[in-house]
């Protein structure tokens, strides 16, 4: 099976499970753009579970859309676990939904420091109700590998999340 075969047969499960439990999804996407939610609308019958997606690609886009504070855009930045605790919240937030996933990385080809190389990238993922759960990862290869990678790791949480 195929990358993409496997991003699908991954949405698809995800999506049954949530019709099955009635439960609603919103994302905050910054280096992804909107694949994720890309992803998962592709699938007919997702506004069943699909709440929203938001692209907060700016700081300011952060800050107004979900509540990041400047402060820890500042002390963190961007590309921090704090930062996307802080977008998977204000998703939920903003939203009627009962589960979010945020992303913010570095995708590349220029743009990483020695404490954040290309290919670092920050995940968030949470129930409402519950507190936000952050990881950071270092993925490998050009820009689209990165971000491919980025959507395939958050579709992993949202199928543990909604399979547990």
């Amino acid at each position: 099976m195929g990358d993409r075969d496997e991003i699908k047969a991954l949405t698809v499960s995800c999506a049954e499970r949530l019709t099955e439990t009635g439960q609603r999804l919103a994302v905050a996407e910054s280096c992804t753009g909107g694949w994720l939610a890309k992803v998962l609308t592709d699938l007919p019958g997702s506004s069943v579970w699909f709440d929203r997606g938001y692209v907060t690609y700016s700081n300011e886009a952060k800050q107004s859309m979900l509540g990041v504070r400047g402060s820890t855009l500042q002390d963190h930045g961007a590309v921090s676990e704090e930062t996307v605790a802080e977008m998977v919240q204000g998703a939920l937030e903003e939203s009627g939904a009962d589960l979010a996933l945020a992303v913010s990385g570095i995708a590349g080809p220029s743009g990483g420091s020695d404490e954040k190389p290309v290919g670092t990238v920050c995940f968030a993922w949470q129930r409402r109700g519950s507190l936000p759960e952050v990881a950071r990862e270092r993925f490998s290869g050009d820009r689209e590998q990165i971000r491919h990678q980025s959507v395939r790791y958050l579709l992993e949480r949202l199928s543990e999340m909604v399979h547990e």
